[in-house]
C-alpha cells in the first residue's frame, strides 16, 4: 500500500513539474503576443518601402510594442494589423507547447524568448511577403548568444557547436536554393534560415533535418491546397517563412522529446 501511495505521489508531483512550465510558458506567450500588433503594423511595408511610422490617415505611430491604434483616430489600421487576440493566442500556443516537450532544461528560456519573433516574423511575412532584416538577422545572433549561455547551466540537452554548425548549413542551403530559384525562394527566406538552423542544430542533424523537411512538407501542402481550391496556380508565389518557422518548431518539439 505505501509503496502505490509512493508511485502515486511521485506521479502527480511529476505532472505538476510539468504543468507549471506550460502554465508559465503560456501565460508568458499571452502577454508577449498581445504586444506584438504595433511592431506588426509597422514591419508590414511592402518591398523597398520605409517601416510605417504613421497611420493610414498621416498621423505618426511611434514605439514597436503595444496595440496598433493610433492615439489620435483612436482606430487600428486595417486590413494590415492583425489582432492582439489572435497574435497572443498563437504566441501561447507556441510557447506551452515548447514548455511541454522541454521541460524545465535551460534551453527553454531560450525557446519562449525566441518565439515571439518568430510569430510576429510569420505575421508580417504573410501579409507583404516580407522578412525584415532588423528581426531576422538578429535573430540568429541571439540564438546562438542565448544558447551559448544555456550550454553553461547544468541539465541542459544540446550542443552549441552543432547548432553553429547548423546555422551555416541551413543557411547555405537555403542560399543555394536561391540562387537556383530565385523566383521561388527570397533572400529574405535565407536571412531567416539561419536563427532556424541555430536552434535546430541544439538537438543535432537529424532535427536540423527533420525541421526542414517539415517546412518545406508544410508549404508543400498549403500551395497545393491553394491549387485545389483553385485560389492559386503552380506559378503563384507563397510566403514561406511562416512554413520555415512551423517547421523548425515541430522539429524543436520532437528534438526536445528525443532529448
Amino acid at each position: 500500500m505505501s509503496t502505490a501511495l509512493t508511485i502515486t505521489a511521485l506521479t502527480s508531483a511529476a505532472e505538476a513539474s510539468t504543468g507549471v512550465p506550460v502554465l508559465v510558458a503560456a501565460l508568458w506567450g499571452s502577454a508577449a503576443g498581445a504586444l506584438l500588433p504595433r511592431a506588426a503594423y509597422r514591419f508590414a511595408a511592402p518591398d523597398e518601402e520605409p517601416w510605417r511610422d504613421r497611420c493610414p490617415a498621416g498621423h505618426p505611430v511611434r514605439g514597436w510594442l503595444g496595440r496598433a491604434v493610433c492615439g489620435e483616430c483612436g482606430h487600428a489600421p486595417r486590413p494590415v494589423t492583425p489582432s492582439a487576440a489572435r497574435l497572443a493566442v498563437a504566441t501561447a500556443v507556441v510557447c506551452a507547447a515548447l514548455a511541454a516537450a522541454t521541460g524545465t532544461r535551460p534551453e527553454l528560456a531560450v525557446w519562449l524568448l525566441l518565439a515571439p519573433v518568430w510569430v510576429l516574423l510569420a505575421a508580417v511575412d504573410l501579409r507583404v511577403r516580407r522578412l525584415p532584416d532588423p528581426l531576422t538577422l538578429p535573430l540568429a545572433a541571439a540564438a546562438l548568444a542565448l544558447l551559448g549561455l544555456a550550454a553553461l547551466l547544468p541539465e541542459h540537452a544540446g550542443h552549441w557547436p552543432t547548432a553553429l554548425y547548423g546555422t551555416l548549413a541551413l543557411g547555405g542551403g537555403y542560399f543555394v536554393l536561391f540562387l537556383v530559384n530565385s523566383a521561388g525562394m527570397g533572400f529574405g527566406d535565407v536571412k531567416l534560415a539561419l536563427g532556424p538552423g541555430a536552434v535546430l542544430g541544439w538537438y543535432g542533424w537529424p532535427t536540423v533535418l527533420l525541421g526542414a523537411f517539415a517546412g518545406f512538407l508544410l508549404g508543400a501542402l498549403y500551395g497545393g491546397a491553394l491549387v485545389v481550391a483553385r485560389r492559386a496556380d503552380r506559378k503563384t508565389a507563397i510566403p514561406f517563412g511562416p512554413f520555415l518557422l512551423a517547421g523548425t518548431v515541430a522539429g524543436l518539439l520532437i528534438g526536445a522529446y528525443a532529448a
